[in-house]
């Protein structure tokens, strides 16, 4: 079931349970569809389950992480141990009829693109927890007008609610990013680009590391001579690399041998292969996606975070139905 010794089932149990009593989830008499993942990942349908919804379709598929056949034994497998079973339905298509019997869609993996033809099977009642923050939203994965015309209420996931605290988990992630990228942190001089609500969780993550650490919104300017070890990109993605052509040239030129690592925000790999300019990852994620995931660090914060998300579709949901949830996209719990 787990290829780190982090991710055996007797510890993910545990952290589900811990998440499940942190937030009181609740999803008795719901109808959940979300995906089953790889790795941590595939907690997500088990905690619904375990949160007491009636029923969670569990969308899967074969990736680069692991064949859905694969996938759907471990989501089994863990829902056995927990005693849920019965109630976990992994399937490897997005069908009408399954869409129609959802309460809660959950803005997950495989569950995306959520598209006008998807949108248009739900009931009017279903509601759809983007399982990030509001802010981090991306047209890509969702039709949020065709949501506000048909009256399907999406809302968000306050990360940085004491309750579910994924974003402490972040200056972790800057860590373990800077070292599969060869640099130590420790007496490092790092430059940390980012112009969201990321910055300080990063910025203390790699002090506390033993960083020297200078955040900036912008590249122009920055005071700083003599040795930069690596820039930290976390700049929200926009329709242009957060690290383009230009800022490559002065990266170059300021701080030679400076390792350019993606955070958040898209790089123009070509040039800066081009201009000698080393980065990491090597291979691009998805456009708009992030470099590193939470899973890098171990299950703790995906648990964290799929539980929050879930709880954000529990309150939406449980709003839906007292009258009181707007068609908007908004943050929740």
């Amino acid at each position: 079931m787990h290829s780190q010794p982090g991710l055996n089932p007797q510890r993910l149990i545990g952290l589900m349970r811990e998440a499940i009593a942190r937030c009181d989830l609740r999803l008795a008499g719901a109808t959940v569809l979300t995906e089953a993942g790889s790795g941590a990942y595939l907690v997500t349908p088990v905690l619904a389950a375990l949160a007491g919804a009636d029923r969670v379709f569990a969308l899967t598929k074969s990736t680069r992480y692991g064949s859905a056949e694969a996938i759907a034994r471990q989501t089994d497998s863990l829902a056995h141990l927990v005693g849920v079973a019965r109630r976990v339905q992994v399937v490897t298509e997005k069908t009408r009829s399954i869409v129609a019997q959802a309460d809660i869609i959950t803005n997950s993996g495989h569950v995306r693109p959520i598209d006008a033809q998807m949108i248009g099977w739900m009931k009017p009642t279903a509601v759809i927890p983007l399982m990030y923050e509001a802010w981090e939203f991306r047209d890509a994965d969702l039709d949020l007008g065709e949501c506000q015309r048909r009256g399907i209420v999406v809302g968000g996931t306050n990360e940085r609610h004491p309750t579910f605290d994924v974003f402490s988990f972040l200056g972790i992630m800057a860590v373990k990013l800077l070292l599969d990228a060869g640099v130590a942190v420790y007496d490092s001089r790092l430059v940390v680009l980012c112009d969201n609500a990321f910055a300080p969780f990063i910025e203390t993550g790699l002090k506390n590391a033993g960083a020297s650490v200078t955040v900036s919104e912008v590249l122009d300017g920055l005071p700083i001579d003599g040795r930069v070890d690596a820039v930290v990109v976390a700049l929200t993605p926009r329709s242009q690399p957060a690290i383009g052509a230009d800022a490559v040239a002065e990266i170059a030129a300021r701080w030679p041998g400076a390792v350019v690592t993606q955070y958040w925000g898209d790089l123009d790999r070509g040039a800066l292969a081009a201009a000698g300019v080393p980065y990491w990852p090597l291979a691009a994620p998805d456009a708009g996606h992030m470099g590193i995931l939470p899973s890098a660090v171990g299950p703790e914060p995906i648990v964290r975070l799929q539980a929050g998300g879930l709880k954000a579709g529990e309150i939406l949901w449980r709003g839906r139905h007292a009258g009181r949830a707007r068609p908007v996209t908004e943050g929740s719990a």
